[in-house]
């Protein structure tokens, strides 16, 4: 009646493996905080930024001189 639960010892490729995945995962989230850094810092100085919007943009006009 009783269940037969075979202890095994971990093989090795599997800490291998955790180990590759966690530098994966640790590399692939250093790029997304990179990109979301660049983004943040593209946007706080968005009122330097000119885009194509239709409005007189004093720094094409020439000037008089």
């Amino acid at each position: 009646m009783g269940v037969s639960m075979a202890i095994r010892k971990e093989h090795p490729a599997f800490a291998r493996r955790w180990r590759r995945n966690a530098l994966v995962g640790a590399i692939l989230g250093m790029f997304v905080a990179l990109v979301f850094g660049i983004t943040i810092v593209k946007l706080s100085s968005g009122h330097l930024m000119e885009a194509f919007d239709h409005a007189v943009r004093p720094s094409l006009l020439e000037s008089e001189g």
